[in-house]
């Protein structure tokens, strides 16, 4: 049952989580407070997604668990070092954007600009290496337990679905300048294409 629990909430902030990123969200909003709303939604937007998310990681540690697996020595040494290597190239993607923008920081004392497509450091050889990132850290846990392995695919299929719908997002808004980039540049695994 825990497994079903945890399935629906994360789906259910998956569902939450896209419409509020949607153009439709934004214009709703736009519409209801004004222009000089959207100066906070970003960052409004942001801060709902973490603390939106905490009753999912309660989830996971409070409803019964059983382990799944855990990875035998030697490996189960390395791959906290992997997780560590996979946070550090996550912070560096993140400084390659416009990080102040992403959070949502920048917006509150400039006009909103329009967005910059980002092709350099780790934009040349992926596409989505927040997302990269992000799933080795999760997919490199020494012991996994059903919750937190529950949690994991559950995120890595939010992930796949979100690259795809931001990719369409992405489309849009740059036009030819992304379908370039996109038919170089692998989406999630450096050097493989699909």
């Amino acid at each position: 049952m825990s497994i079903f629990y945890l399935a629906l909430a994360i789906a259910i902030w998956g569902i939450v989580h896209s419409i509020l990123a949607s153009n439709s969200a934004k214009d709703f909003f736009r519409g209801v407070f004004g222009s000089g709303f959207m100066r906070i939604y970003r960052l409004s937007y942001n801060v709902f997604a973490v603390l939106s998310f905490l009753p999912i990681l309660y989830l996971m540690v409070a409803l019964p668990d059983r382990p799944l697996y855990s990875v035998a020595s030697p490996w189960n040494l390395l791959m906290p070092a992997g997780q560590g290597l996979a946070a550090l190239l996550l912070l560096a993607a993140l400084l390659q954007t416009d990080t102040l923008s992403f959070v949502g920081l920048r917006q509150l004392f400039e006009e909103e600009k329009p967005g910059q497509l980002t092709t350099r450091g780790l934009y040349r050889y992926i596409r989505h290496p927040l997302y990269t990132f992000s799933l080795l850290f999760l997919w490199l846990t020494p012991t996994v337990t059903l919750n937190s392995f529950t949690v994991y695919a559950a995120a890595t299929v939010y992930i796949l679905v979100g690259a795809y719908f931001e990719e369409r997002k992405l489309l849009r808004e740059f036009g030819q300048t992304y379908a370039d980039y996109k038919r170089v540049t692998p989406m999630l695994i450096p050097g493989l294409k699909l």
